[in-house]
């Protein structure tokens, strides 16, 4: 976490071990959740290995996956952590996760005391923004099989660990029409 804050070069490195000294790690097994919908969100956490996927249920009922998030990167249920309201979105561990975690109040008060965390969540913010209309485009505009290519470009490594079913519903298809692609690409 320390190499990743560091890379934004707008901390020193007091105000980054401040951080590392605030939160604590903590390890989620296989299956288990960092947030379920209906809580509110009262941490952020760093992720130092493992990955997790962010699903929410839709009027059907049926799990739709819209997010996958990958070590060293932050995860968190966004919306609920800002506004404190119920979050309807669920983040769960795909493989035995290594967190290390910050509380709310702990944020609040390194945004509220230094113009340098001001600045390094508000371009986090942004870079967060842009990825999400990133998304956004790339599933309005182009094919499922290019989205497929997109992920299998930027994350070779995790394509094998991540099941079918959360990997097609990322995509927007069926698991039939993922295994066609698959089956495309491979040849």
């Amino acid at each position: 976490m320390e190499k990743y804050l560091a890379s934004f070069n707008l901390l020193s490195a007091a105000e980054i071990n401040y951080l590392a000294g605030r939160g604590q790690t903590k390890t989620l097994k296989k299956g288990a959740y960092f947030i379920k919908e209906g809580s509110v969100c009262q941490e952020v956490a760093f992720v130092k290995s493992g990955f997790f996927r962010s699903f929410y249920h839709n009027s059907e009922g049926e799990e739709i996956t819209y997010c996958f998030t990958f070590a060293d990167s932050f995860v968190t249920a966004y919306s609920s952590f800002i506004s404190q309201t119920k979050t309807f979105e669920n983040i769960e561990a795909l493989t035995t996760t290594t967190i290390f975690t910050i509380p709310r109040a702990d944020i609040i008060q390194l945004e509220q005391t230094s113009i340098n965390w001001a600045r390094l969540f508000k371009m986090m913010a942004e870079q967060e923004y842009m990825k999400l209309e990133q998304r956004f485009i790339l599933f309005l505009k182009e094919s499922a099989e290019y989205r497929y290519k997109d992920l299998l470009h930027k994350y070779p490594e995790y394509l094998q660990l991540i099941p079918l079913g959360y990997l097609s519903s990322y995509l927007g298809i069926t698991q039939r029409h993922l295994s066609r692609i698959r089956k495309s690409v491979m040849n």
